[in-house]
């Protein structure tokens, strides 16, 4: 077939075309259906420090999207410093950025992975909520309100 149907017809094709080939793209074939971080924070805690100057913070960032991201600082006025440690064994290292896997957590708990809070303004006391604002490598900032609970405190799993 020639002639204006035949163009017609390679034209309403090659769109056909172009639309599934966007489509399929839009699909993906992670388990987030996304390439990219989809961040949320919870079970954030902070035990009442038994000296003035330092403090350890602990919070689970849950990714639920198909990209890694890296928490890359936290803040708070709290603090002149906060520092990010993983924990093997009995052994505690600095590190300059903590994983936060796709379609998995980042999980900060007592005994492992910790944040490290020095220089204190204050010593806070159980009750007071701390404000963390949590920088990543590609998403937004997470600013929380972290509950100040009693030293010996433990969360249920």
């Amino acid at each position: 077939m020639t002639g204006p149907a035949a163009g017609a017809r390679r034209t309403a094709a090659a769109a056909l075309g172009l639309a599934l080939a966007a489509a399929l793209a839009g699909c993906g074939g992670g388990g987030g259906g996304d390439d990219r971080p989809e961040l949320s924070v919870s079970g954030a805690y902070m035990p009442q420090p038994p000296t003035p100057d330092m403090a350890a913070g602990y919070v689970t960032v849950t990714n639920k999207g198909g990209a890694a991201d890296r928490l890359t600082s936290v803040t708070t006025p709290l603090a002149a410093e906060v520092t990010m440690h993983t924990t093997t064994g009995t052994r505690m290292k600095r590190v300059a950025s903590l994983k936060v896997p796709a379609d998995g957590e980042l999980r900060l708990a007592t005994g492992g992975d910790h944040l490290m809070l020095t220089n204190l303004t204050h010593k806070p006391k159980v009750g007071d909520k701390v404000s963390f604002t949590l920088h990543f490598a590609s998403s937004d900032p997470i600013e929380i309100k972290v509950p100040v609970e009693p030293t010996t405190y433990r969360p249920k799993d």
